[in-house]
Order: structure tokens, then sequence, then C-alpha cells
């Protein structure tokens, strides 16, 4: 009998060798795909939905089915994603020259909340809790699928007002996020309870959450910055040249905040600011931001990848007409009009405040909102809310992912023309001293 007749696939092989292609695509699709009009994303969810067709692949990644993971995995991306956001701006903090990021923040983000919460009632017929919860979910700017319309690594060159704008706010709006779906949670629990919720609700949610998520962000990214750039220098972390020190500062960063409830993704995205400002033009934060980068983008592609999967078993078929017309009235409508509102008054010029209130993508970010709050309270539909999150997310990688090359070329070239320069001139070769 030959030594073939028994063979068998070893599950543990197979994943070892997708792994190696899974890694290859990481290293070369973002260079095949640069003036293409296509994004990673995208092309993630294609393969994604190819590889769950197989009919051996039996794994149905439904989020319903996997609420736990679904919930800690799209955390771990943001996390990751939030620290590389925070290193790769260059321009310092203060009020006065983050003017776009608090409009984008104070005005957009309440504004693009009841939209989405008072349509999904409206329109749809949710709940107001879970319209409330859909709201809040939707409305935030991804940090991890937004990064063709984000500022360049650090010291990558000149940071315009609309890379600026998508990339603060992707890194600062959890922390008005997370208030509206703990505001969900806390209105589901009296619901069902009859406990009073608003005092609890702004002394926690609000001011302790968001205070001590700052606080303490603050106070690791010191920590941090002071051990990589300002000990003797036999010892100080920069010396080593080793970015893993961003992935230390996210996790304990994200962890020490989280121990003492207060909002983790607001505090990675400080840490980040506050390891920056450090020492702002040390060539460390590049080596840190490329470890991030390539961590990010691997757990990014994992994540699409069981996306696809989950679209093709299932995830949007609790869908009917009218949250297909709520989707695009989001991405087409909701957004820009509150982008725009935000924007009034602003020292933009009106192709920035179009384009900035255009791209507001959508993507794990709402995933992970969603999960959380349905991880903590019980809400009829779920089903429903993850299709029409599923389908928002789908459309705006769809939407933004085929219109960023184009709009955002046409967008360098004014700059250019205008005399205001290229916002990446570094691109194409590393000039950074050493």
């Amino acid at each position: 009998m030959s030594e073939f007749d028994d063979w068998s696939v070893d599950p543990y092989i197979v994943a070892l060798t997708a792994a190696g292609f899974l890694i290859a695509l990481v290293a070369w699709l973002p260079l095949a795909l640069k003036r293409l009009p296509l994004s990673l994303p995208i092309v993630c969810i294609v393969l994604g939905v190819a590889v769950f067709l197989i009919p051996q692949v039996t794994l149905r990644p439904l989020p319903l089915l996997y609420p736990e993971f679904s919930e800690r995995f799209t955390e771990f991306v943001v996390i990751i994603a939030l620290m590389g956001a925070g290193l790769k701006l260059d321009r310092p903090f203060s009020w006065q020259r983050w003017a776009v990021t608090w409009r984008l923040l104070i005005v957009t983000m309440p504004l693009t909340i009841f939209s989405i919460a008072i349509l999904s009632a409206w329109i749809i017929g949710l709940p107001w809790i879970a319209a409330l919860l859909l709201g809040a979910s939707l409305a935030p700017t991804d940090p991890v699928l937004a990064a063709d319309v984000q500022v360049g690594p650090p010291k990558s060159g000149e940071e315009d007002e609309v890379r600026f704008g998508l990339t603060s706010e992707a890194g600062l709006n959890d922390g008005l996020a997370f208030p509206f779906v703990n505001l969900a949670i806390a209105l589901g629990l009296s619901a069902a309870t009859g406990k009073p919720w608003m005092l609890d609700w702004i002394l926690h949610s609000v001011l302790w959450e968001i205070g001590a998520g700052v606080a303490g962000g603050w106070l690791v990214g010191r920590a941090f910055g002071w051990l990589t750039f300002q000990v003797p220098a036999k010892t100080k972390l920069a010396r080593t040249e080793d970015g893993l020190t961003a992935l230390a500062a996210t996790f304990v960063s994200y962890g020490l905040t989280e121990l003492i409830q207060c909002y983790g993704f607001l505090a990675v995205f400080v840490t980040a600011l506050t390891l920056r400002h450090a020492h702002r033009d040390h060539d460390f934060h590049q080596e840190m931001h490329d470890v991030t980068e390539q961590v990010e983008r691997l757990a990014m592609m994992v994540l699409l990848l069981l996306f696809g999967g989950a679209l093709v078993n299932g995830l949007l078929e609790p869908l009917d007409w009218t949250d297909i017309g709520l989707a695009i009235a989001i991405l087409l409508v909701v957004r820009p009009l509150t982008g725009c509102v935000g924007l009034i008054g602003s020292h933009a010029v009106w192709s920035e405040r179009l384009t900035l209130a255009f791209f507001g993508i959508r993507g794990v970010g709402s995933l992970y909102y969603l999960a959380y709050g349905l991880n903590h309270m019980e809400v009829e539909g779920a089903e429903r809310l993850w299709a029409i999150v599923g389908l928002v997310v789908l459309f705006s990688i769809l939407l933004h992912g085929l219109t960023v090359t184009p709009i955002m070329d046409r967008f360098d070239r004014r700059r250019i023309s205008e005399g205001k320069g290229s916002c990446r001139p570094c691109n194409d070769a590393d000039t950074r001293p050493r």
C-alpha cells in the first residue's frame, strides 16, 4: 500500500501556510494597489468572500455566534490603530491648531449620532434605545480603515488640513462616541430594572471615564517618553531601535486605564500624542510607527477576511429596502451634512470642508461599539442591527475605497497649483536623517 493512501490534511499545516500567504499579501498589496482606484480593505473582503465560498470551509464567522471574540478582536485592532495614528501626527497639540478637530468632535459627532438615531427610529422603526446604540456605533470616523486619507508616517512631510483633521478626529472621537454607547446601555438597563440612570451616567460614563482616560493616557505617555528618550543614554529605550516599544505603550495604557474603568481608546491615543511630544523629531518614532502599522495591517486583513466570510454566511440577510436606504443616507447625506455644519466658520476652504465631510469612513470601530453594546444589554433584533452596521461598513469600504485615490490625487494637485506643496513628499524615498 502506498504511503499516500492514508494521506490527510493537517489543519495546523494548512493554517500555517495560509498565514504565510496572508503575511506576504500584507507586505505586497499596498505597493501593488498604490496607484489603482482600489483599497486594501476591498481586496481583503473579496479574498474573504472567495475563501468562505469554498465548500470545505465550514466556519461561519457571524458576530452573533462569537460575541466575545467579535468584541475583543475588533477592540485589539482599534487600539493598535490609535497608537499608530497618534504617533504619526506632526502637528503639536493646542486648542487653536486643532480647531478643525474640535469642530468635528463637538458639533459633527453629536449631530451624527442623533440624526442616525432619529432616522433609525422614524424610517425603520427601531426602538429608541436600539436606535441610539446604532447612532453611537455608526458616528465615529474609523481609525483603522482610513489610512488612505490620513497623514503619512512621522516627519514624512506637510500635514494638510484634510488629512490632519481626519486622523485626529479618528483618534479622539472614541471619547465622545463611547458615552453615547454607554447611554444606550444605561437606558436599556433602566428600562429593565427601573433604576435611575442619569446621575451615574453623567458622573461615571462622561466625567470620570473621559477625564481619567485623558489623565491616564497622559501619565503613561509621560512615563514611556521618559523611559524612551530621557533616561541615561545607555539605557533609554530609543537606543534599542525596537519599535515594539509602541506595542508595550499601547497595551500598558489600555490595560491600566481599563482597570480603573475609563475609556482605554481615548487613553491610548493620548499616550501616543504624549509619547510623540516627548521628543518630536527623534527618528525612533518612525520605528515605532512602522511596527504598529505592520501589526495593524495584519490584524485588519484577518478581520476583513472574516468580515467577507460573514457576508457570504448571511450577515446581511435580515435587511429590507428601508435598511438599505438608511445605510445609503448615513454615508451620503448624514455625515456630509453634519460635517459641513461642523466646519461652518472654519479656516478651511470649501474643497477641504467637502473632503473632510465626505470621508467619514465607517469601519472596525463601528463593529466594536455594536459588539460591546450588545454584549452588555439585551436588544431585540440584534441580527438586524448587525446587518445594518455590516452594510454601512461594506458600503463605506466600497464607496471611499474606490474614490479615495482620484479625489485625494486631485486634492493634492490643487494644493501644488496653489503653492501649498504636496503633503506626502517622502512616499517614494526615505529621507529621514540618521
